[in-house]
């Protein structure tokens, strides 16, 4: 293929859309204003989750909404002013939340989910860090037998897709994990689950390989984009790159939480809202450790084993990207987390926070945008980005190439949501 193409976000999207297109032939150019997989990508848990096809407005999500809306859930919290100022999005997020809807979404997610998995494994094989996967799956636990019962639907759903997964015991969870408390009734086993200890690292060893094989890495605020001809003039801060302006053929936008503003000035209002998550690394006693990633349904937080302790990580905090932090969502999470793992310090200054951009129906936008041709979007992908980034690129590097997409691209298409 010929062409000139400039990837827009050097998150885990941006750069397997990068490395995609540059073996199927293109001119790449990947454009960020940090380096790879600093932004979002570099705070989640790490894990590849093939469990990951459960939208957060599933049909059992009435039931819980009363207690979601006292905003003192761990696993929940909203800032009301957000929420009113996005209750467009709010209708069509809750209108989703049926037995259609879900059934269409978990097909959807299914498929990419399993894409991305076997590319990722492909990726990990062809950079020599295969050994690094942790395929150790991750757990569910359950404090209560109770909330247990309640996971019916979700269960049903992983036999549905055959997501591989096995029952546990309280002495079940300790045999697999002997240095968590023994305070879970019941757990569930993700067996086919893959985790990475660093997943800031994951994005720049892809980011690595797109530029030993030629590909350009610029490290640039974008000022502008605008049509130029058939292709693109992009604009570049001249205090961050020396080259003002650059023309390309194509441009995908791959800048998560970032991509509703830049979106705006091409006419196209996106109706993204950001799932804020902290996390926070703590070290351990080198005798005690997590053999892998695990989620307390009933605490709301995932604690992950990284390369250099643990990371605890909240849940979903739904506010402005760039509104003030509220720790008492982590504070709450870490209390929880220290009655299952014996947690020392904390490893950082301040825990981090980032956004997680979401689509009101839970799935990414992935596709030309419906105005401008060679304008092509992969965004949305909210909380499970780590999972559908090699997945996204296959789809996009096929519809650029104007190839049969490797799995029914339909539920992704932009015009469901923006014209």
């Amino acid at each position: 293929m010929s062409g000139k193409i400039a990837v827009l976000g050097a998150g885990i999207i941006g750069v397997c859309c990068a490395v995609e297109l540059q073996r199927r032939g293109y001119d790449v150019t990947l454009i960020d204003k940090n380096a790879p997989g600093e932004e979002t990508s570099y705070g989640n848990a790490g894990v590849i989750a093939r469990s990951s096809i459960i939208p957060f407005n599933h049909p059992g999500l009435w039931k819980s909404l009363p207690k979601l809306m006292g905003n003192k859930s761990t696993s929940f919290r909203y800032d009301p002013t957000f929420v009113a100022a996005n209750m467009n999005w709010t209708a069509g997020f809750l209108k989703r939340a049926n037995l259609k809807d879900f059934n269409y979404t978990t097909q959807a997610l299914d498929d990419l989910i399993q894409l991305s998995t076997r590319k990722h494994e492909e990726m990990a094989s062809i950079l020599g860090i295969a050994d690094k996967l942790n395929r150790k799956g991750w757990l569910h636990l359950y404090r209560q037998k109770a909330t247990f019962d309640k996971s019916k639907l979700i269960r049903n759903t992983f036999d549905k897709f055959n997501v591989a997964t096995k029952e546990l015991n309280s002495d079940q969870i300790s045999n697999l994990e002997p240095d968590l408390a023994p305070i879970f009734a019941k757990g569930l086993w993700i067996q086919d689950t893959m985790s990475f200890q660093n997943p800031g690292d994951l994005v720049k060893a892809y980011a690595a390989y797109f530029t030993s094989h030629g590909g350009i890495l610029t490290k640039a605020k974008i000022q502008n984009l605008e049509k130029s001809g058939d292709g693109y003039k992009l604009t570049l801060d001249k205090t961050t790159h020396s080259k003002n302006t650059i023309i390309v053929d194509q441009v995908v936008v791959a800048l998560g939480p970032w991509a509703k503003t830049f979106l705006k000035k091409f006419g196209y209002r996106v109706p993204l809202v950001f799932e804020r998550g902290y996390h926070m690394n703590f070290s351990h006693d080198k005798e005690r450790k997590l053999n892998r990633p695990v989620y307390d349904i009933d605490g709301g937080y995932v604690l992950a084993p990284m390369s250099n302790g643990v990371r605890l990580t909240t849940g979903v905090e739904l506010a402005q990207q760039n509104s003030s932090p509220n720790y008492s969502q982590l504070a709450a999470a870490e209390a929880g987390a220290r009655d299952a793992f014996p947690l020392n310090k904390p490893m950082d200054s301040e825990p981090w926070l980032g956004s997680r951009p979401t689509l009101p129906d839970c799935r990414p936008i992935i596709g030309q945008a419906p105005r401008h041709n060679g304008l092509w979007l992969a965004i949305g992908h909210q909380h499970i980005g780590f999972s559908t980034g090699p997945g996204t690129a296959s789809i996009l590097g096929s519809l650029i190439s104007e190839e049969a997409s490797p799995i029914n691209a339909e539920p992704f298409r932009a015009e469901r949501f923006i014209t």
